[in-house]
């Protein structure tokens, strides 16, 4: 990200969860740039690595370390805690989707995808949160989705867990009355993540069109709202991040703010 601006991110810590690709590594690549010692997280050590020898040389920023943990189990969660006890900004971004209809969403699947997209989140702002509130200052973003306010009819398993976001974003905000802790949460629109781009490739390989058509296709008929027609980037999303993350969003709390290119039509 640009360095007109200084966030003071200098002096902090921030743990990005499932951030070796993706929106994820966005946000570490634009904390990383301001100076933030980073922590990445990924399900395998090997991804862990390449994204943590990555982000180093992108961000000229050797204060860069990594754990391999799943965040979708409370024994992953401890293995986080457990190596950095403390830190100053939590980024609550790994999340799970795939389609399936409503019917045939199964108990399971809707036990996996909450313990994954809401309870990765609690489980790790249980631990972190309180010591921000002790030691006068903190950042807790959930990475939710413009899908928690228009909820897909294709994925409506997903769009309640980004809801869920949002509404404990604001419940812990409430915790934070006179202090300088806020917790806010994000919404992105489609973008164009590893997951998402992949999604496409093989959508429009199985139709025999073009990506850039496919892209047409997907903003004619799935997200007719979009103002922007077009996916974002994953830069677009961190740059967002970076700003509530830093000392210079103090007056932002409790807050899901849109970076949705427009998706959501509603003006509040």
């Amino acid at each position: 990200m640009s360095r007109g601006m200084d966030l003071q991110l200098k002096d902090k810590t921030a743990l990005v969860t499932g951030s070796t690709a993706g929106i994820g590594f966005a946000i570490a690549s634009a904390l990383a740039a301001e100076g933030t010692r980073v922590i990445i997280n990924g399900r395998t050590a090997e991804r862990v690595e390449s994204a943590k020898a990555d982000l180093r040389k992108s961000s000229l920023n050797n204060n860069v370390e990594g754990i391999a943990a799943d965040v979708t189990t409370a024994s992953g969660i401890n293995e986080i805690i457990s190596q950095f006890p403390a830190v100053d900004i939590l980024i609550n971004n790994f999340g799970l989707f795939w389609p399936r209809t409503f019917e045939e969403t199964t108990d399971e699947e809707w036990l996996r995808i909450f313990e994954a997209n809401v309870l990765s989140g609690v489980r790790l702002s249980r631990h972190y949160f309180p010591r921000m509130l002790k030691a006068g200052w903190g950042r807790v973003i959930f990475i939710s989705s413009e899908s928690g306010v228009q909820i897909p009819s294709e994925m409506i398993h997903y769009g309640v867990t980004k809801t869920a976001q949002i509404a404990l974003a604001r419940g812990m905000a409430e915790l934070t009355v006179g202090t300088q802790v806020t917790v806010n949460s994000v919404l992105p629109g489609p973008t164009n993540s590893e997951g998402v781009g992949t999604f496409v490739a093989d959508l429009a390989k199985s139709k025999g069109i073009t990506t850039e058509e496919m892209e047409r296709e997907f903003f004619d008929n799935a997200r007719p709202t979009s103002l922007i027609r077009r996916f974002a980037d994953p830069a677009e999303i961190a740059n967002m991040v970076a700003y509530l993350a830093s000392p210079k969003s103090s007056a932002t709390n409790g807050a899901a703010l849109r970076v949705d290119g427009g998706v959501i039509r509603a003006a509040v």
